[in-house]
């Protein structure tokens, strides 16, 4: 059955799937039509069901069909379960949905064709690659690493595999076109040659003291670490969702397991802005720390305290690159007026844009002067932009990878990772664009990996 459904993702025809009377981007998708049949519609296998995922694992059961869920927390897995049971539950459909607390059990199934990853952000490259190797195409949550030399590490297999993987930095898809739209606005050189562009992605909160706890009944700690150095839990009960902690949500806030604001809505901004430069395959050759402050004192890099959230609150982060382009990374640009999204400065004029509008004079000019079709969809790879997670089974349907692919995605970390570095360690960071490579600096040079707990190593 699993054989069947391959090959018939091998060969079948995209031909027709926008209305051709209806504008290149707006034209509306019959993509689900060849997946309406049992055995044609791929199978899907969800690890991590924790609050993101009720997002992205229904958005993938539009397409699919999920067979397994796995969270190391037992409590959402037997959401996961529900949801997926939920929204499956229509006349005919006769498809189980399996648990499981071990990421491994779902990839050891061969009937799984399509995985989602929604993990903490720790964990995304090992399971990643694992999933590549074992032959299932993969949509994995940004940011796609921890680490640049994680992202080398993933574009190999991916590579090696041949497998499709879509990042999910919905930003190039939804928000009604907007960034989209204002790189197309670029690419046609409506604002002249881009300069310089600014973003504003807000800083990390700060804590105080979290005590150590008891670890919540269902909950695998020492799995959920993985990689991560063994610790204490910690937990403290606030107004917010999951309180202050070590885990779930909260893993953001900890170097440990994220980079705090720069690789969450760094991840976001910092790859539109990649796009924007027409730079997604190279790199800055100087990332320069202009402020940074950070919630605990940090030693060579490394947060002192382990009781409280340590990645920064404020930041403001410059990375030059070879042509002489500036990207300012800032927490908030008050001062420009806006405290999130992205300012375009070319010779010529300037755009601004966020997830709730797009303006500027070469944004009105398009009421008179429409962007070029052939514009949006080169850059769209030439499929129809306005759903992300449709792209992705577009591309399993074509064999081509997604608009958010892993090279893409791992340049622009590349960047947000490179900013990290540069705060935690206070000092100006060159770096290599060809060879990829921290130049000049052995110390600055080992944070491109991380230390491996054992038992949890990526086997590359």
């Amino acid at each position: 059955m699993a054989q069947a459904r391959r090959e018939f993702l091998k060969t079948v025809s995209l031909a027709g799937l926008a209305t051709a009377a209806a504008p290149y981007w707006f034209a509306p998708s019959s993509l689900a039509a060849p997946f309406r049949s049992p055995n044609e519609r791929p199978l899907l296998g969800c690890i991590g069901t924790g609050d993101r995922w009720n997002a992205v694992g229904p958005a993938a059961m539009n397409f699919s069909d999920c067979v397994a869920v796995c969270d190391v927390d037992a409590s959402h897995v037997e959401k996961g379960r529900a949801t997926a049971l939920k929204k499956q539950s229509k006349p005919g459909s006769e498809r189980t949905v399996d648990m499981y607390e071990d990421y491994r059990k779902v990839l050891d199934r061969a009937d799984v064709d399509v995985v989602t990853i929604v993990t903490p952000d720790h964990w995304h490259s090992k399971i990643a690659i694992e999933a590549l190797r074992a032959g299932k195409d993969v949509y994995c949550e940004k940011p796609l690493t921890l680490t640049i030399d994680e992202g080398k590490q993933i574009r190999k297999v991916l590579e090696e595999t041949g497998r499709v993987f879509q990042v999910g930095t919905q930003q190039r898809s939804e928000m009604d076109l907007r960034f989209l739209k204002a790189v197309a606005l670029v690419r046609e050189g409506r604002i002249g040659e881009l300069k310089n562009v600014t973003v504003a992605i807000g800083g990390a909160p700060s804590s105080g003291p979290i005590d150590i706890a008891e670890v919540p009944r269902g909950l695998n700690w020492d799995m959920w670490l993985g990689q991560a150095p063994l610790t204490d839990y910690r937990f403290k009960a606030t107004g917010s969702k999951y309180g202050n902690s070590r885990c779930h949500y909260e893993f953001r806030w900890w170097y440990e397991y994220s980079g705090g604001k720069m690789t969450d809505w760094g991840a976001h901004h910092v790859d539109i802005a990649a796009w924007a430069f027409n730079l997604e395959n190279t790199g800055p050759v100087k990332v320069e720390p202009v402020m940074a402050v950070h919630p605990v004192a940090l030693k060579d890099g490394v947060p002192t305290d382990p009781s409280q959230y340590n990645t920064a609150t404020q930041f403001h982060v410059t990375a030059t690159f070879a042509n002489g382009s500036v990207l300012n990374i800032r927490d908030t640009a008050t001062d420009l007026g806006f405290d999130n999204g992205l300012l375009l400065e070319g010779s010529e004029g300037r755009i601004f844009v966020n997830r709730g509008k797009l303006t500027g004079e070469a944004v009105d000019g398009m009421k008179d002067n429409p962007l070029k079709e052939e514009t949006l969809k080169t850059l769209y790879k030439g499929k129809q932009p306005g759903n992300h997670m449709q792209n992705f089974f577009e591309c399993i349907v074509d064999r081509t990878q997604p608009i958010s692919d892993v090279h893409s995605h791992h340049r622009a970390m590349t960047v947000c990772h490179l900013a990290n570095i540069a705060i935690r360690l206070g000092r100006t960071i060159q770096w290599d664009p060809e060879k990829e490579q921290i130049v000049g600096d052995p110390q600055a040079a080992l944070w491109q990996a991380r230390e491996q707990r054992k038992g949890y190593e990526i086997p590359v």
